[in-house]
């Protein structure tokens, strides 16, 4: 299983950590070892003192493809879920200062949570997903999938230009607006809709 993940698709988001609105998906990966296994807790990394959430709309693949076109993309993948991108933020903003890759503080092992998946159904439309994020709960994100810049679609086929997709591998398709830091004794819990799908401890 492999991790994709995609930076600074919401404008709002962009422009809270500074960064340029992108012209093409930002792309990333965290390895396998970055998935929390379901019911498993989540341990404060002790590399970091600046702990941040990032909540995403996470895409199930479900058909091995490479250099898919936009107008088939919707094949490759069947459910979709809330994930949280974690991230150290205080490493990831000491790399970039460096002009070195930031990966550490990004794909460290039990840095990707994620819920229950909703299957797509015909009729859905996958251009109008609610989701938001509480912490201990207060509301902290809360996006629609029609904010992003970049559509499920545009990125699979932009993410296959480059790496195979696999059966199983996930992507997360960028937070929105409202990232901020967690500590010990924080309750995250993911909602899409009026569904609650992820609850994550910090333990």
């Amino acid at each position: 299983m492999k991790i994709f993940c995609v930076g600074r698709n919401y404008v709002e988001h962009a422009k809270e950590l500074g960064n340029d609105v992108p012209d093409e998906p930002v792309i990333f990966l965290k390895p396998k070892s970055a998935f929390l296994q379901p019911h498993m807790p989540f341990y404060y990394p002790e590399f970091t003192n600046e702990l941040h959430y990032e909540a995403e709309l996470v895409l199930r693949v479900s058909k091995n493809g490479k250099y898919i076109q936009e107008r088939h993309a919707s094949k490759y993948y069947n459910a979709f879920t809330i994930g949280i991108d974690f991230t150290a933020r205080d490493l990831q903003q000491q790399l970039k200062e460096k002009g070195l890759p930031w990966e550490i503080s990004k794909a460290w092992d039990n840095s990707a949570a994620v819920g229950k998946f909703i299957d797509i159904k015909p009729g859905m439309n996958l251009g109008n997903i609610n989701f938001c994020l509480y912490k201990n709960k207060e509301m902290v994100q809360q996006a629609n999938s029609s904010q992003m810049i970049f559509t499920f679609d545009q990125i699979v086929a932009y993410v296959s230009q480059f790496f195979s997709l696999n059966i199983g591998d996930l992507i997360f398709t960028g937070t929105p607006v409202g990232v901020g830091e967690c500590v010990v004794g924080d309750i995250l819990e993911g909602f899409i809709e009026d569904d609650s799908l992820l609850e994550v401890e910090i333990k």
